[in-house]
């Protein structure tokens, strides 16, 4: 779930629509986050949030909370779970509430300004959390309460709570000694920095390329929908009469899939996967050897052989050897798997007379072509039923009968750009459960890929349980004149991904702010995403939302049939691709030493090692890997694939009992999308499940076994 930027009209159009703020709010800049926002369900008044408001608020959010853990640290008061971990739990409200709205639109709609900011706040940013987690007055109280439990008659939760408190503060370094605090204060904040310049880096790679068609005839097999989408990007970028393909996924994947041109399929991949690594002002090969480097001395510093080691102890698979045996068991499967995809694609060419040897930048226009060879099945047939707002439709109609959860959609209300809009999140009973807002369409202001996040997270506070405002952002096939969107498959599943994340965020219910939502283990957080995957192409839920834009004829039986059919299609590629990128991840955070790296050597022999065949790159080759150079996902790409291990097993009693079968799905929501980090993740799994998860079903959904 995370980030990208560059100016762009529709940023210009977010700062001209709040610059009148002084005019529509009384008070000094900033103070407009002091307070709970005073709207309707706490959400953002974003038409009365101007830039000048970001800084000061961030300025006194530090403020305030350093004040808070200070009062805390040095309560003259024995500690008590009440005046030590919910004080903490309670302390940062305001600088909660700028970073949400902030780093909110630094994803998703961002421009120079915050890029520039977000750069000046981070090393203040990281020097105030170690400030906080090498606070020993603090910890000391924390830890005596860690030390015995016994009298504090702690509930479940309160126990998470406080034992993630004491870990915390344990993994940030409160045992060390001065000069090892004065080194780790300064790896934090090189870190910090160089994260966000990868990510920096990688949006202007993004942005800065465009391959530009003036000849009509290299349009050659792109679909009629595909060709209008470039014409009108060339038309918003200068260029009318013309088409434009750039390095957005709803861009370079359809040229991929259908152009004729090979030397034009070659040019724009090549363009998607060297981003980064162009030797230029935008290059992040010495940004990866330094974070890397910076990676391992800290872990080894903290007392972990590798970073790796530092990250899986607090996940669910605890150690780099539980992943490499999961990684390299499915890698198993795959690879072979692959190799036969390769040579029949390759006898495909031959077939054609094509005189060449397959290519990475083949592989999706010859994969096309067999699937409709295979199955019939054309996605320009298929696109006409998935209207993005019939998706959308569709995937609130699965939470409706599996929660019984309604949408009211909430008109006027402020949102940071046209194309959003907001939703009211109702429960079976009629009570207020949630705020959710979508944002589906890609903008050179926002980052690619896709995400889920919240304004504001679910506790209790008092007597009042505070609700989550929770939302969704995508990168989906824009709409382009009188034609509205239509999502390809892929993108279909991608709308219900981050819908089971939003739902993990929605139907939270703890007490705790530390532990509510999505403050789960990363490889128990795609649980929820992952096995909403299973829906979306369901034919009882297909019957329910899939409808022709044009006519409202309900997605015929044929239809169904052939997405069934090809649903395992190509998997050698999609899980090759995968667990390459996943191992790739691993072999760069096992490292034990630093050392001066050759990122592009790196990367060769580790894919060397594996012995990834030529025709395939990872899914993310190491120049604009942001899930594990810019994201949070460090040694934690796997989780995805340990996730599945989960979703599939977790998928079953639908699969037995019924898709929308009421007691699965309340006995889901209970034991494991309402109760956040209150609990062990394999605990929560198996009150759910009533054992632990059987790898088989993954096996079997990906085809590699009967």
């Amino acid at each position: 779930m995370k980030k990208l930027f560059f100016i762009t009209l529709a940023a210009m159009t977010l700062l001209a629509c709040t610059q009148t703020k002084t005019e529509q709010s009384a008070g000094e800049p900033g103070t407009i986050f002091h307070t709970e926002f005073d709207t309707q369900f706490g959400m953002p008044p974003f038409d009365k949030i101007s830039f000048p408001d970001f800084k000061p608020a961030f300025l006194k959010g530090m403020e305030d909370e350093a004040k808070e853990i200070d009062s805390i640290a040095n309560n003259a008061e024995a500690p008590t779970f009440e005046n030590t971990i919910v004080a903490m739990d309670n302390s940062g409200q305001l600088l909660s509430r700028v970073s949400r709205v902030f780093y909110g639109l630094r994803g998703a709609e961002t421009n120079d300004s915050i890029q520039a900011l977000a750069e000046e706040l981070s090393p203040l940013l990281s020097e105030h959390r170690d400030n906080i987690n090498l606070n020993d007055k603090l910890f000391a109280r924390i830890k005596t309460l860690h030390d015995d439990t016994t009298g504090l008659n702690l509930t479940t939760e309160q126990y998470r709570l406080l034992d993630n408190y004491y870990k915390g503060f344990v993994r940030s370094g409160i045992m060390l000694d001065e000069d090892q605090k004065t080194r780790l204060r300064e790896i934090n904040k090189e870190l910090s920095g160089l994260t966000l310049r990868f990510g920096n880096n990688l949006l202007k790679e993004t942005n800065d390329f465009k391959m530009v068609i003036d000849n009509k005839e290299d349009l050659a097999g792109l679909p009629d929908g595909v060709i209008a989408a470039a014409a009108e990007t060339a038309k918003n970028s200068g260029e009318e009469g013309k088409w434009v393909f750039g390095l957005q996924k709803p861009s370079w994947l359809p040229f991929l899939q259908y152009s004729e041109k090979r030397d034009l399929r070659e040019k724009l991949y090549k363009a998607m996967y060297m981003r980064g690594d162009n030797d230029n002002e935008n290059d992040n090969k010495k940004i990866i050897n330094d974070i890397v480097n910076l990676r391992v001395e800290k872990a080894q510093m903290l007392g972990y052989n590798t970073h790796a080691d530092f990250i899986l102890e607090e996940n669910m698979a605890k150690t780099p050897a539980d992943v490499y045996k999961l990684l390299n068991e499915v890698w198993s499967y795959a690879l072979p798997q692959a190799k036969k995809e390769a040579a029949e694609l390759q006898a495909m060419i031959d077939a054609e007379g094509g005189d060449f040897e397959l290519e990475s930048w083949d592989w999706w226009y010859y994969t096309e072509k067999l699937r409709q060879q295979k199955y019939a099945l054309n996605e320009e047939e298929t696109k006409p039923y998935f209207k993005m707002e019939n998706v959308r439709e569709g995937v609130f109609e699965v939470a409706n009968r599996l929660f019984g959860l309604s949408f009211r959609k909430l008109e006027n209300v402020p949102v940071y750009h046209s194309e959003v809009e907001a939703y009211e999140v109702l429960d079976a009973d009629g009570s207020h459960l949630s705020v959710f807002y979508t944002d589906y369409f890609p903008r050179a202001g926002k980052n690619a890929g896709a995400w889920m996040s919240s304004f504001r997270g679910q506790q209790v506070r008092g007597n009042e349980n505070i609700r989550p405002i929770i939302y969704n952002v995508g990168n989906f096939t824009r709409p382009t004149g009188d034609t509205p969107s239509l999502l390809t498959l892929d993108e279909v599943e991608t709308l219900f991904h981050e819908f089971g994340h939003a739902l993990h965020g929605m139907l939270s219910n703890v007490t705790y702010s530390g532990v509510s939502g999505t403050s789960v283990p990363r490889d128990f957080v795609e649980l929820p995403s992952q096995i909403m995957e299973h829906w979306a192409f369901h034919p009882d839920v297909l019957k329910l939302y899939a409808k022709h834009y044009q006519t409202g004829e309900v997605i015929p039986d044929s239809i169904i049939e052939k997405i069934d059919a090809a649903s395992k299609f190509n998997m050698g590629f999609i899980t090759t691709e995968f667990v390459a990128a996943a191992l790739l991840d691993m072999d760069y955070h096992t490292q034990t030493e630093k050392r001066d790296m050759d990122v592009r050597d790196f990367e060769k022999k580790s894919m060397e090692k594996i012995g990834l065949i030529d025709e395939i790159i990872p899914r993310y080759r190491s120049t604009y890997f942001s899930h594990i150079f810019s994201g949070g996902y460090s040694a934690g790409y796997y989780a995805y694939m340990w996730a599945e291990v989960l979703d599939a097993d977790a998928f079953q009693p639908f699969a037995e009992k019924g898709v929308f079968d009421k007691a699965t799905a309340a006995s889901f929501r209970d034991n494991v999308l309402s109760r956040g980090n209150s609990d062990d993740p394999m605990t929560l799994y198996k009150k759910y499940r009533g054992a632990e998860p059987n790898p088989i079903y993954l096996l079997r959904n990906r085809g590699f076994v009967e």
